[in-house]
């Protein structure tokens, strides 16, 4: 029997990266699985949410994998970008748990995926950053809140993994050697890699585990490896 036979999970962003890998792991272990992407359901509008939800009466995990990104400072980032990273980034986890909560028993689960930038600063990058960030705060407020329902809230911070964000950076061989460098394990993730994560905080196996933001990083958050 599959870690999640018979229970039906939502994973938003599920038509690649990390989305997709979490889907295709959960239904092979036995997870009627409800795909969201942008596709069908654009995360950031609540109709689009509330429609997709419609028809369905429990949800017992959710993994929320849909996520934009830009490379800017703050003072050079325009607020129409701005505001697409926080609608999608976090808006979008909003919503779909708001949806996900009502309708999940107890031993419920919620996996938002944060980043490892969430932990450790990097350059260029402050909307991103910012949603990350808050995707941690919101982890550890929403757990507290369902722990009496016994709903678990956890988040997942990854490094820098093969996926449609990281694109410019796979194809580049120089930019993408020197980001294998900042992973102490001196590669970047796989999609698959996260979606293991996502598995076990979703399964039994993480019953008492609850608030936590868990790097699936490759040492990327343990610090710069420098000698000084």
């Amino acid at each position: 029997m599959g870690k999640l036979e018979g229970k039906v999970i939502v994973v938003t962003g599920a038509a690649s990266g990390i989305g997709l890998a979490s889907a295709d792991l959960c239904a092979a272990e036995g997870a009627e699985v409800i795909l969201l992407d942008r596709h069908n359901c654009d995360v950031a509008d609540a109709d689009a949410v509330e429609a997709a939800f419609r028809g369905v009466e429990r949800v017992d995990g959710l993994v929320t994998a849909a996520g934009i990104a830009v490379r800017h400072a703050l003072a050079d980032q325009d607020e129409a970008g701005w505001d697409a990273v926080m609608d999608v980034n976090l808006k979008g986890s909003y919503l779909c748990a708001k949806q996900a909560i009502p309708r999940m028993p107890a031993g419920g689960s919620i996996v938002y995926i944060s980043s490892a930038v969430a932990l450790i600063g990097v350059r260029n990058r402050a909307a991103y950053t910012a949603t990350k960030g808050a995707l941690v705060a919101l982890t550890r407020n929403m757990a507290l809140d369902y722990a009496s329902k016994g709903i678990r809230v956890n988040c997942i911070c990854p490094g820098f993994a093969k996926t449609g964000l990281t694109r410019a950076i796979l194809g580049d061989p120089e930019r993408r050697t020197k980001i294998e460098a900042m992973h102490p394990l001196g590669r970047m993730g796989e999609a698959e890699d996260i979606a293991k994560a996502a598995l076990f905080l979703l399964s039994d196996d993480a019953s008492w585990i609850t608030g936590i933001a868990l790097p699936v990083d490759g040492g990327f958050s343990a610090g710069h490896q420098h000698d000084v």
